[in-house]
């Protein structure tokens, strides 16, 4: 009887051992989807030089090279939606300069990129918390969304720094508010909300912060204070820092 081979198994296959950009690319050309590129883009995700493909290709390609940072930076040089996530998810954070992630972070025109990039590559990095600061403060819709996606990521890649460091972030939070524009709106209710959950302390400074964001003459702002006060006080959040609080004693 003949087996079926698994979707897993046939892409193990297709793939040469030493990957080349090239190789990549017809891959993932290969395995393009014009119904996802439309689904995509109901969902906000930049139909152009999009191919389609499925998140666990990507992730599979990327298994096949990770840590390769020359590839990687082939791939991003492509200009391909699918194969800068596999960049993304594929390169060596040791190895990822300031330099880069600047250069990279302006090419960001979709929120899937910019969140994929700053969620498994860019907070990894020695310059994550300086980025994080820096993009922030910028003009560009997701150069700015990049900022606030770093602060909330580094909560969880950055378990051992202290509640300072995080701290500090939220006046950031405050000045971020106001932008109207919804990728930046969304992300700094992010930020907040999960810089709120690290400890019972910043629980309360990222309430009172979100007090302070509600008073400001801003749709966004006032948005982004009722989207992080229904969850920060919300006794699910309460709960589980109570429960991590008495697990350190």
């Amino acid at each position: 009887m003949r087996t079926k081979t698994t979707s897993k198994e046939s892409r193990k296959t297709d793939l040469p051992d030493d990957l080349s950009a090239k190789d990549i690319l017809v891959y993932l050309k290969s395995h393009a989807s014009p119904e996802n590129v439309t689904g995509m883009a109901r969902y906000g995700i930049n139909p152009e030089r999009n191919y389609g493909v499925c998140t666990p290709i990507l992730f599979d390609v990327a298994k096949r090279a990770k840590g390769n940072h020359k590839l990687a930076q082939e791939l991003w040089d492509s200009g391909v939606r699918d194969a800068r996530l596999v960049a993304c998810f594929m390169d060596d954070p040791a190895k990822v300069t300031g330099e880069q992630m600047d250069d990279w972070v302006k090419d960001f025109n979709s929120w899937d990129v910019c969140d994929g990039c700053c969620i498994h590559l860019f907070s990894r990095t020695k310059e994550a918390h300086t980025k994080a600061r820096q993009w922030s403060a910028s003009d560009e819709e997701y150069v700015k969304r990049a900022g606030y996606v770093m602060m909330a990521t580094l909560v969880v890649h950055d378990k051992k720094a202290p509640d300072s460091l995080f701290r500090a972030y939220l006046p950031l939070m405050v000045k971020g508010a106001t932008d109207e524009r919804n990728y930046v709106k969304k992300a700094v209710s992010w930020a907040l909300r999960v810089v709120g959950q690290r400890s019972t302390q910043l629980n309360k400074e990222a309430i009172r912060t979100a007090e302070r964001i509600r008073k400001l003459d801003s749709k966004a702002a006032k948005w982004i204070a009722s989207d992080a006060l229904r969850e920060l006080r919300s006794d699910k959040v309460k709960t589980r820092l109570r429960k991590r609080e008495e697990s350190l004693h």
